[in-house]
């Protein structure tokens, strides 16, 4: 527990038998569940994450919104953090980020991988294509959002009841800051973290991925 509330982590994994090692190993004490989500992974990500303590969940319809929204039905605790099981965003930040989500007295806390201070992090293509997607979700919902597309962040569990989370893929990790954004209730933050290069293969398509988690910006302004 950290000041009284049960922490869970929830890592979604798509063939990250190199990355969720070095995640797990560097996972803080006082997080009091880790849920890894194997999204029909092909290597030993379930065999690796469960060797060293998380509970394996198996998805197998393929998708990173469908992955979370699997690893939800599972939460136990009062907080839930989540980050990649890739390595690139740090285990070790979650007292750090804690301590942001009680001090500014938030629901939601956005861990911002900007500014990116490890060249080999993320490429200039990535960083434009960012940028584009922040600044479209900005001016669509009245909230200025530095990074709309993080995979990291710190929330109340209790709120996912009022939130309406359709996406899948990519886009969930936009659309669940939207659902934040939205509601009077929610008090939502942002605060910057470590981000750094990724182990193992990479998974996303930017120009694909970018053009759909646009249109679905678009799209879920104006339904």
């Amino acid at each position: 527990m950290y000041k009284e509330l049960r922490i869970t982590v929830i890592i979604p994994c798509l063939n990250e038998e190199q990355g969720i090692q070095r995640v797990l190993k560097r996972m803080p004490e006082f997080v009091d569940e880790v849920i890894v989500v194997d999204n029909a992974s092909t290597d030993r990500t379930s065999e690796v994450a469960a060797s060293l303590g998380a509970k394996v969940i198996r998805e197998e319809v393929r998708g990173y919104g469908r992955s979370y929204k699997r690893g939800f039905t599972d939460a136990t605790g009062d907080v839930i953090v989540t980050l990649d099981g890739d390595h690139s965003y740090p285990p070790d930040a979650i007292s750090y980020l804690l301590e942001a989500f009680l001090h500014l007295e938030v629901d939601f806390l956005n861990a911002s991988r900007f500014p990116v201070r490890d060249p080999r992090a993320m490429s200039l293509k990535h960083k434009i294509g960012n940028l584009i997607l922040s600044l479209a979700m900005s001016v669509l919902y009245f909230r200025w959002v530095r990074d709309s597309q993080s995979g990291m962040w710190v929330f109340r569990r209790s709120i996912l009841e009022g939130m309406r989370l359709e996406s899948d893929g990519m886009a969930f990790s936009e659309e669940i800051k939207i659902e934040a954004l939205k509601s009077p209730r929610v008090r939502f933050g942002e605060i910057s973290i470590q981000y750094s290069s990724r182990l193992g293969e990479i998974k996303l398509n930017p120009w694909r991925d970018g053009f759909m988690n646009l249109w679905f910006l678009v799209k879920k302004r104006f339904q």
